[in-house]
């Protein structure tokens, strides 16, 4: 089996795959990861998986190479990663009452033929009525900054919530392991 690499920097995809795989390799893609004009949320997420996948299969050309991409959206409206406090209780007063749905990329790419497989998952999120004092409250104890959504969905994240809706929970989190194992065994390799 050739080596495998998740080419990301995040500790929670990271996490996610040990699931799957004991041993693997990290690999960060550089990629300008800006939305382009008219770009739907489902084809942002995608182009960009693609995109963090061929930029590792450069470095790891003899590996399978798994990637990602999430946003959330609410109301028709791209969310990014909050960055810092502020902008996160923005998101999650907006977020209050209402339903946020995240679009998450997967990509596996062999590097050694230049085959791909590219899908997108979508999971919704029911938010409670939240008060400002629960969000600051929540983002005092978890400081969410660099998650989409604002908030960690496998921490206290999941009291902000009436309802979760969606194939695979892992697929909130940043990786969808349902479909990438269904995408290995499409390429010969059955797990467990």
């Amino acid at each position: 089996m050739p080596s495998i690499v998740l080419g990301s920097s995040s500790p929670f995809r990271k996490q996610l795959l040990h699931k799957l795989f004991d041993q693997f390799e990290t690999c960060s893609p550089d990629i300008d990861e800006t939305p382009q004009a008219g770009e739907s949320p489902d084809q942002l997420v995608r182009r960009l998986a693609l995109a963090k996948a061929q930029a590792v299969a450069q470095q790891k050309p003899d590996s399978l190479v798994i990637t990602s991409d999430q946003v959330s959206v609410l109301n028709g409206r791209i969310n990014g990663k909050p960055g810092n406090f502020d902008n996160a209780f923005v998101q999650l007063k907006n977020s209050s009452g209402s339903s946020v749905t995240f679009f998450t990329s997967l990509c596996l790419y062999d590097a050694r033929s230049a085959e791909y497989q590219l899908d997108v998952e979508t999971f919704t999120v029911h938010f409670r009525e939240l008060s400002d004092a629960q969000i600051t409250r929540y983002l005092q104890k978890e400081a969410p900054f660099n998650c989409a959504g604002s908030f960690k969905s496998e921490g206290m994240g999941i009291a902000l919530f009436s309802a979760l809706e969606g194939r695979d929970p892992n697929t909130l989190i940043g990786l969808p392991l349902i479909r990438l194992v269904e995408m290995f065994a499409a390429v010969g390799i059955e797990l467990p």
